[in-house]
């Protein structure tokens, strides 16, 4: 198959945009990362996996916007990606991993079967023996190892994410939520006895847009 234009300047993106965010990504995570990106593009012409359509927003507003958040989870051993989607940040979250934390599982979930179908299959493409991927509502899962670190990005309101999830927690765990703009008036109603430890602002490259990463713990 011959290289296009299109894929030479989506690797330069993706080479630019990690640099940028202090990321030293391998010839095999780079290689991971473009070919899920295709395999994004391609189901979601049948699938409507994001409403993106064009592979260089794709890149921008999912591939580097997951990026930028993975050294968040330098220290995770256990991740649970919650309303999983495609896959972001979860899949590109596997994809670091696999090389720069090995010990590190990551588990998907969704309620959409097509969802999960893709989530499998780009499981079983890119060969992620690091990846879990359920199809159920969270408040219904039940596992045997409860997950240190529990993420979503633009799943739901604080309050709702933390309901629905913390079952899953493993005692001193903390979640990693993903938002837009500073989502003041959702802090404002975490539930009880949960709170902010910190809040980090993300800059992603070529991205115009606010990105935070909230991090929860119980209190």
């Amino acid at each position: 198959m011959n290289t296009t234009t299109t894929d030479l300047q989506l690797g330069d993106t993706l080479t630019a945009g990690a640099q940028a965010l202090g990321l030293t990504l391998s010839a095999g995570q780079h290689k991971k990362l473009l070919a899920y990106l295709a395999l994004m593009a391609k189901w979601n012409r049948t699938y409507n996996l994001t409403a993106l359509r064009d592979p260089a927003q794709m890149m921008t507003h999912h591939l580097l916007d997951s990026l930028a958040a993975v050294t968040a989870f330098a220290q995770a051993d256990n991740v649970l990606d919650v309303g999983a989607g495609g896959g972001l940040p979860g899949i590109v979250l596997a994809i670091w991993a696999a090389e720069a934390r090995p010990a590190m599982k990551v588990s998907m979930i969704d309620t959409v079967h097509k969802k999960t179908a893709f989530l499998t299959q780009a499981k079983a493409e890119l060969q992620l023996s690091n990846v879990s991927v359920y199809t159920a509502r969270v408040e219904q899962l039940q596992v045997e190892q409860l997950f240190d670190v529990i993420t979503s990005r633009a799943f739901a309101e604080l309050n709702d994410f933390i309901n629905w999830s913390n079952h899953l927690l493993q005692p001193g765990g903390r979640y990693i939520a993903m938002k837009g703009v500073m989502p003041q008036e959702e802090i404002a109603r975490l539930p009880d006895g949960w709170k902010v430890e910190k809040t980090q602002a993300l800059h992603v490259p070529g991205l115009d847009a606010e990105r935070h990463l909230i991090f929860i713990e119980r209190s």
